[in-house]
C-alpha cells in the first residue's frame, strides 16, 4: 500500500481507538490462515487457543475474553485488511495469531499506530519484533533451532551439507544461520537451493541436491509442507544415496510425522517442541488437546497459540484489566514460565521468546512416529539479535 494511502488509514485506527476502549470486555482478534497451504498452523493454534480458554475459564481480572478468529488465508493484503476492520470496527485489545512472516510483517504498523499488542503465535522471522515496539512472540526463531543444528551436524561426521529452504524471510534467516555457523565449525555448504513458497515442486532441487553427494541435506519448509517434501526426499532416492535429512523441526512437524512412513526414522532435528517432549505439563497439554480435538496430535504451532494465550491472561493479570497496550507490552517484558514445551520466558530487551532447543531424533513410540528429544540446549536466545549487540 502506498504511503498516501496508509496515512489516512493509520489516522483513523488511532482515531477510532481512541473513542474509547473502557468496557467491561477485552476482544483477541486472532488472525490465522484457516485455508490454503498454511490451513494446519491455523487449525492447531485455533485449537490451542480455544483449550486454554476452556482449561481457564473466559474471564481475566474482571473482563470477559472475546475472542475473534479471521482467515487470512496467509495473504498478506489480507492480513493487513483485516487487522485494520478488527482494530477500527471491532476495536480489539489484542491482535494474534499470524501464520507467516509477510503477515506480521503487515500487521505491524497498525500495531503500532492504534497501541495495541501483537502477539507472533507462529511467524518465525527474527526481525519482525523490531518491526513495532508493540510486538511480542511467543513461537520462535528459525536461527534459534538453525544455529543448534549446524553446531550438532559439525560434531557428528557432517562434513558436506546442501541446505534447501523456501524462498521467504524464514528461510533466508534459516540458511544463513545454519550455513555460517556450520562453515565457522569447519564444514562445507556445497549449495544453496531455494523453492517457491506457494505450490513448491521439490522434486528439480532434490535431483541436484543429490549431484551433489552431500553428507547431509539442510531443509526448512513451513508447517503444512513436509510430508511434502519428505516423499518427494524419498522418490528421489536421496534416503538410499546414503544422504542424511537435518533441520528446524518444521520438516518432521508432529502434526504430520505418522503419513511420512518408516523412512523418516532416523531423521534428526533441532527444534523448541516434540509432543513427547517428557515433563507432566506436557503432557497433559497434549492428553487435554486429544480430548478436546478428535485425537488430533499437537504440534509446535499449537503450543505458540497456547502460550500466546497465557501471555495474555497473565499480562491483564498484572495490569488488572487495563487495556492500555504500553501497559501491557510493560507487563509482558521479562515474563517467565513453564510451558509444555519446558521453561520459556520473554526477553524484557527484544520482546522475543527465550526458550530450550531439542535436538530430537524420529523414532517409533507405541507404534507412531514421534521425535524422541535425546539432548538439550538451555535458555536459546534469538542469534541474530544476539549478534547485533
Amino acid at each position: 500500500m502506498q504511503r498516501t494511502k496508509l496515512v489516512p488509514m493509520l489516522a483513523a485506527i488511532a482515531a477510532a481507538f481512541t473513542l474509547g476502549t473502557s468496557h467491561a470486555q477485552v476482544k483477541v482478534g486472532l488472525i490465522l490462515p484457516m485455508t490454503g497451504q498454511q490451513a494446519s498452523t491455523g487449525k492447531q493454534i485455533e485449537a490451542a487457543v480455544k483449550l486454554y480458554m476452556q482449561q481457564k475459564g473466559d474471564t481475566v481480572a474482571g473482563k470477559k475474553i472475546e475472542l475473534i478468529v479471521k482467515d487470512d488465508g496467509a495473504v498478506p493484503d489480507n492480513t493487513k485488511r483485516i487487522a485494520q476492520e478488527l482494530i477500527v470496527n471491532d476495536k480489539v485489545n489484542f491482535i494474534a495469531g499470524f501464520g507467516v512472516t509477510p503477515a506480521a510483517l503487515a500487521a505491524a504498523p497498525l500495531a503500532t499506530q492504534a497501541k495495541v499488542p501483537l502477539i507472533v503465535m507462529a511467524a518465525g522471522t527474527s526481525i519482525i519484533t523490531e518491526r513495532s515496539p508493540y510486538i511480542v512472540r511467543t513461537s520462535f526463531t528459525l536461527a534459534q533451532s538453525s544455529v543448534i543444528i549446524a553446531d550438532w551436524a559439525a560434531k557428528n561426521g557432517i562434513k558436506k551439507v546442501v541446505t534447501l529452504v523456501s524462498d521467504y524471510a524464514p528461510g533466508a534467516d534459516a540458511q544463513k544461520s545454519f550455513s555460517e555457523r556450520f562453515v565457522k565449525a569447519g564444514g562445507t555448504v556445497a549449495a544453496e537451493l531455494k523453492v517457491p513458497l506457494a505450490v513448491p515442486d521439490f522434486s528439480p532441487v532434490l535431483q541436484r541436491a543429490r549431484d551433489e553427494k552431500p553428507d547431509a541435506l539442510f531443509v526448512f519448509v513451513p508447517s503444512g509442507q513436509g510430508g511434502t517434501f519428505v516423499k518427494q526426499f524419498i522418490e528421489r532416492g536421496l534416503d538410499k544415496a546414503g544422504i542424511r535429512l537435518i533441520g528446524p523441526g518444521d520438516v518432521t512437524d508432529d502434526d504430520l510425522l505418522n503419513g511420512m512412513g518408516d523412512q523418516v526414522i532416523g531423521t534428526v532435528t533441532a527444534h523448541m517442541y516434540s509432543a513427547v517432549h517428557p515433563s507432566p505439563t506436557n503432557k497433559a497439554f497434549v492428553d487435554a488437546f486429544r480430548k478436546a480435538n478428535n485425537n488430533l496430535r499437537p504440534n509446535f504451532m499449537a503450543v505458540g497459540g497456547y502460550d500466546g494465550m497465557h501471555l495474555i491472561y497473565e499480562a491483564l493479570k498484572k495490569t488488572n484489566g487495563s487495556t492500555d497496550g504500553d501497559a501491557l507490552i510493560g507487563a509482558m517484558k521479562g515474563m517467565a514460565w513453564e510451558s509444555p514445551r519446558g521453561p520459556i520466558s520473554i526477553d524484557p530487551e527484544t520482546r522475543d521468546i527465550v526458550q530450550n532447543i531439542y535436538i530430537r531424533k524420529v523414532e517409533k513410540v507405541g507404534g507412531e512416529l514421534y521425535n524422541v528429544e535425546f539432548a538439550t540446549v538451555n535458555a536459546v536466545k534469538d542469534p541474530v539479535k544476539a549478534e547485533k549487540k
